[in-house]
């Protein structure tokens, strides 16, 4: 580590990323240095990475420059991975852009991930594995979390019979994915669906339908190392992504239970971080619906006043080493 360089805190998100800034102001508040960058730059020639390796007795030793900062990959205190974008180098034709585009990926992530003593908030490798939702059901049953009966399928006959068997049945996207229909983007919303509506075409891909739960709120359960901050988010919809201006929060406290199987259920995952939504039953139970890796929640800041943004710079700077991948 070059001793007269203090340790920076590498942030790796979009342009426009106003969550990303609230962490950046809290760092920025305790004097940390921080180099913010975002892969797709590299496409215009505005992000330079060198890596060297096995020239001394570090792993890895070089630096990475932005227009305005350049830090030595030694000095990397640890790695806020937000919402990066990878370039896709528009301006050459399919072959090359494809092939730029994969070196991009191996190449500047690959450096990235040999960056040791320094904590990543969160991996994306880590983030990768924890995003598969049948992996996050069957891995929250065993954490003891209750979820609502759920099947993922391909088969028309098996939903059928699933929502024929629990009357009122969501079904929800496997993973969000961009989606455009002349044109136009467009985005998929957990809804209610009916027995008549499944039809041969769901054989093309698996399927995920949920019972409905009856409850009387939504909850957004935020963890930030160790530290819980759960909102209560209160709407007459469904799926309450649909309109943020119909909803009210309140800060709640969780059962401690509750708070300290969502802190394993992070754990098995290995991240440091993760949004949980869940569904605050008319029975007073809380039913788990899904995680998160890295979920908004700058929202919920501005709606309630919790530090959630200084709980990420505390984080941050603390750089704990992080276990490789």
């Amino acid at each position: 580590m070059a001793a007269t360089e203090p340790r920076h805190v590498l942030v790796a998100t979009e342009a426009a990323d106003v969550t990303a800034d609230m962490v950046i102001d809290r760092l920025n508040q305790r004097g940390v240095p921080v180099v913010r960058f975002d892969p797709a730059d590299m496409a215009g020639g505005e992000l330079t990475v060198t890596a060297r390796f096995g020239a001394g007795d570090a792993p890895v030793t070089g630096w990475l420059r932005t227009p305005s900062r350049r830090v030595a990959l030694e000095n990397a205190r640890s790695v806020y991975w937000r919402r990066p974008v990878w370039p896709a180098y528009e301006h050459l034709d399919d072959a090359d852009a494809r092939f730029a585009a994969a070196q991009t990926r191996f190449g500047l992530g690959g450096v990235l991930h040999a960056l040791q003593g320094c904590l990543w908030l969160n991996h994306p490798l880590r983030n990768l594995a924890a995003d598969y939702k049948p992996h996050q059901l069957a891995a929250a049953r065993r954490m003891g979390l209750t979820i609502a009966p759920t099947v993922v399928t391909n088969d028309p006959d098996v939903a059928r019979e699933f929502i024929e068997a629990h009357g009122q049945v969501v079904y929800k996207t496997l993973r969000w994915t961009p989606y455009e229909r002349d044109g136009t983007a467009m985005t998929s919303w957990a809804d209610l669906v009916s027995a008549d509506e499944v039809d041969e075409s769901i054989r093309a891909a698996p399927h995920l339908f949920q019972a409905r739960v009856d409850k009387q709120a939504d909850v957004r359960v935020l963890v930030v190392g160790r530290r819980v901050f759960a909102v209560r988010i209160d709407s007459d919809l469904l799926d309450w992504r649909r309109d943020y201006s119909a909803l009210s929060y309140r800060v709640i406290d969780l059962p401690v239970t509750l708070s300290e199987a969502l802190l394993a259920y992070l754990e098995h995952f290995g991240l440091p971080s993760g949004s949980f939504d869940m569904a605050l039953g008319r029975d007073g139970a809380f039913h788990w619906l899904e995680l998160n890796p890295n979920g908004q929640w700058g929202f919920l800041e501005e709606g309630t006043g919790l530090d959630m943004a200084g709980a990420f710079a505390d984080l941050l700077v603390q750089g704990e080493r992080d276990d490789p991948v």
